[in-house]
């Protein structure tokens, strides 16, 4: 099986490290993104740490109904829905593609929410803690703003930057601990350790920022253009802000079409299948 993406790491600004994801293997990330909008994410990591070929535990008829609805654009409103607005459908496999990069860059030294199951749902990207050794503190928390845009630029300075200032003068810190604290308890720590545990996500000392686009241009000064500004959290190390470039081509919305045309063929060939 070869690897659905090939990640490097590569040069932005003196203020921030970064990562670039190229798409490898269309089919076997048609499969994982398909298997996402199953709901299979747990069982879609777990692949991607033993290395094995893409492939849900199980399907049936609604499964396939609901994940094929996800990945279609809906481009008038109607009832029954056949599918989400074009940037709905795409941020969901954006944001699919982005925690299957995560996946892939730590496996198991890392713990990772999974991603929304619905183009709608609004919140918290991704959020991913890295566990000491003993599981008994958090080393580190990485923030993830996910974004698939035409206008990247425009997008990092009106929604991403605030977002990230937001979160780092610890507002919404809520949503983090609840979030830190579901993904603490699935490495098998019990309560009342979980709680403490979980605060550490507001301790900016361990805090990191991921910002991820899905970008046509991936040159030199492209990429310092798109994350300049990124310094402005202040307090930070280089390595505390990570940009991230999903490299498509030839257009934006006409890889992501052929994605999920792929995908949708993929889940019509399942039928009904079980695994378990």
């Amino acid at each position: 099986m070869s690897a659905p993406l090939i990640l490097n790491t590569i040069s932005i600004a003196s203020d921030c490290l970064g990562e670039r994801w190229v798409p490898n293997n269309l089919d076997e990330l048609a499969r994982f993104v398909a298997m996402v909008a199953m709901g299979q994410s747990s069982y879609a990591g777990y692949i991607v740490e033993q290395l094995l070929p893409a492939a849900p535990l199980f399907s049936d008829v609604n499964l396939r109904a609901e994940a094929k609805i996800l990945l279609t654009v809906q481009k008038a409103p109607q009832m029954p829905r056949v599918g989400y607005p074009v940037s709905q459908r795409d941020g969901f496999i954006f944001e699919t593609i982005s925690w299957l990069a995560a996946r892939h860059a730590y496996g198991k030294l890392a713990l990772l929410k999974d991603p929304h199951v619905r183009a709608t749902q609004q919140g918290l990207d991704g959020l991913m803690i890295e566990l000491s050794a003993g599981n008994d503190t958090i080393n580190r928390t990485t923030i993830f703003e996910d974004k698939c845009t035409e206008d990247p630029r425009s997008m990092f300075t009106s929604s991403v930057m605030p977002g990230f200032h937001d979160r780092h003068e610890n507002k919404r810190s809520a949503e983090l601990i609840s979030c830190a604290a579901t993904l603490i308890k699935s490495a098998g720590v019990r309560e009342p350790h979980v709680t403490t545990m979980a605060s550490a996500v507001t301790d900016l000392a361990k805090r990191r920022y991921r910002a991820a686009f899905a970008v046509v241009d991936d040159t030199d000064v492209a990429r310092q253009s798109l994350f300049k500004g990124f310094g402005d959290l202040p307090g930070l190390a280089q390595d505390q802000r990570l940009g991230a470039c999903f490299v498509v081509s030839p257009g934006l919305r006409e890889w992501f079409e052929q994605l999920a045309k792929i995908a949708v063929a993929y889940l019509d060939q399942l039928g009904g299948c079980s695994n378990v």
